[in-house]
């Protein structure tokens, strides 16, 4: 695979003194731009793509939030996950301020990556369609079940929990898909309710603090912080993996640039701006819950450890609220997490690189990403319903994990590699903090995916039956995939059949992606 090495499969993305040729139907002559004329049209409100309206509906403050709503979702955390994240926030700012488009990772693999052509698209495509975030939102749909049937009193079963998380995600998909404005709004008051929440949760540990429990012995975990604690490289890595999933969010405004006003200046504001809010809050909202219940507690109550702390200090009709409060804050986190990967699905199916491609490429009916929120939809409704819990549940959590580590530490290098070694001239100044940064993102996420490979002591298996190397592979298997399609698709089929694939950009009704026409040799 060759690292920026030009080609025509790719655009070049941020080229000064490039032209883009677009064929807009079978019949209709080329309309060349010039890159400077797209760059002014972008900032009239235009997507870049083309010269299709698409007003710009996404300011610093919804940026926020869909930051803040993707990372507060149901997890804790640890300093570390804050400094890593912090690192990788850097990262993404420096891909987003250069391509400012919708995609995210898919433009920032596209533009290092240009030969075999195709090929990293590919690979992209089968880890973003087939595992993507999905299990990330039908987990944290589960949560939000469990909350909502605590908060009504209700005995979770284990159809009802998932009735009750069906309705959640399709609520949510139907949202954004029809009603682009209220969805923003209704992320933006759930991000405004979070923080309240969590205020109400530090205080509470505050109060515990003073002594006001209502379980006796009181808690004493500040006497033994430390006690248990593995520091093998297994448990590190899988402990990292869930720090990072508490803040995996940072990069969440990437995969809607093209929909955000300002984008260069707004993901420098917001990016920063969310993640020092959420370091913050989720440091003292960790002092809260040790102060307030014991570790046999937190480490016994699964997912329900907010309503612990309540019940623990206030009694159990305050566990109830609580439980309400928090399953509004899942309900935030899964608008967040449909909200990217719905554009994440589009912008692959722009680049025709997808099977019916120009579905999921479409913005009808209501000028929102509807297909590509019902594809992320579905596999999420078919891991809630036909995964069991235990070690099936964790491999498909895990694998989902193991790709990411793979980019995220392929986007860090790649930035030092652009800064440092390339001779491109389209890619734009990156700071030397910037490049530290990404250096410290990449190295952890490359232990990210190496140290799964290392046997954990004993006790420390992160399965009861499976392999403790089975995520890892798993992951490669993902990308493997995406590696057969091409090979069939791209190599393969075109020479049995005499032909070779030429990708030309076209117009559409509500939107401007790519085709493939075969031309025989």
């Amino acid at each position: 695979m060759s690292l920026r090495d030009g080609g025509e499969g790719y655009p070049d993305y941020g080229s000064i003194v490039s032209t883009q040729t677009r064929l807009l139907d079978d019949d209709e002559p080329s309309i060349t731009l010039t890159s400077t004329e797209l760059e002014e049209t972008t900032k009239d409100g235009l997507i870049s793509e083309g010269r299709i309206v698409e007003r710009r509906q996404i300011g610093v403050v919804s940026a926020v939030f869909i930051i803040f709503n993707r990372i507060i979702g149901t997890g804790t955390m640890w300093i570390i996950g804050a400094v890593i994240s912090a690192a990788g926030m850097q990262v993404y700012i420096a891909w987003g301020t250069a391509l400012p488009r919708n995609g995210g990772e898919k433009n920032y693999l596209e533009y290092l990556f240009r030969k075999p052509k195709y090929l990293i698209t590919s690979m992209y495509a089968s880890n973003g369609v087939l595992l993507g975030m999905a299990s990330w939102t039908a987990g944290n749909t589960l949560v939000f079940g469990e909350y909502i049937l605590k908060a009504l009193n209700i005995e979770p079963t284990r159809w009802g929990l998932r009735f009750v998380s069906f309705s959640c995600i399709t609520f949510a998909m139907l949202l954004h898909g029809t009603a682009l404005k209220w969805g923003l709004r209704l992320q933006n008051f759930l991000g405004m309710f979070k923080l309240l929440v969590l205020l109400i949760v530090v205080g509470t540990g505050f109060f515990a603090l003073r002594g006001h429990v209502r379980v006796e012995p009181p808690p004493r975990n500040f006497e033994r912080v430390f006690e248990g604690t593995k520091l093998d490289a297994s448990s590190l890595c899988l402990c990292m993996y869930n720090v990072l999933w508490s803040y995996v969010g940072f990069s969440n405004v990437n995969y809607a640039l093209s929909e955000v006003k300002n984008p260069k200046r707004t993901i420098r504001v917001a990016g920063p701006s969310a993640i020092g809010i959420v370091t913050v809050l989720y440091l003292l909202a960790n002092v809260a819950y040790l102060a307030g219940a014991s570790k046999e507690e937190i480490t016994g109550s699964g997912r329900l450890v907010a309503a612990l702390l309540f019940r623990n200090v206030y009694g159990p009709q305050a566990e109830q609220v609580l439980s309400a409060f928090v399953a509004l804050s899942a309900l935030g986190n899964i608008l967040a997490v449909i909200f990217s990967q719905g554009r994440v699905i589009q912008e692959l199916g722009r680049e025709g690189i997808l099977p019916f491609s120009k579905l999921w490429a479409s913005n009808r009916p209501l000028n929102a990403p509807l297909a590509g929120l019902w594809l992320h939809w579905f596999v999420c409704v078919v891991m809630m319903f036909t995964l069991p819990s235990g070690d099936a549940y964790n491999f498909v959590i895990n694998t989902i994990s193991y790709p990411l580590s793979v980019i995220n530490a392929l986007i860090s290098f790649g930035i030092i590699y652009l800064s440092r070694l390339s001779r491109s001239s389209s890619w734009p100044h990156v700071g030397t903090y910037a490049q530290l940064a990404a250096f410290a993102f990449g190295c952890a996420n490359v232990f990210l995916f190496v140290a799964p490979f290392v046997r954990p002591p004993p006790g420390g298996d992160p399965y009861e039956v499976l392999p403790y190397w089975t995520h890892a592979v798993g992951g490669w298997a993902v990308f493997g995939l995406g590696f057969l399609y091409w090979f069939v698709w791209a190599m393969v089929l075109p020479w049995w059949g005499g032909y070779e694939l030429m990708r030309v950009e076209k117009r559409r009704d509500d939107s401007v992606g790519y085709a493939f026409r075969r031309i025989p040799l």
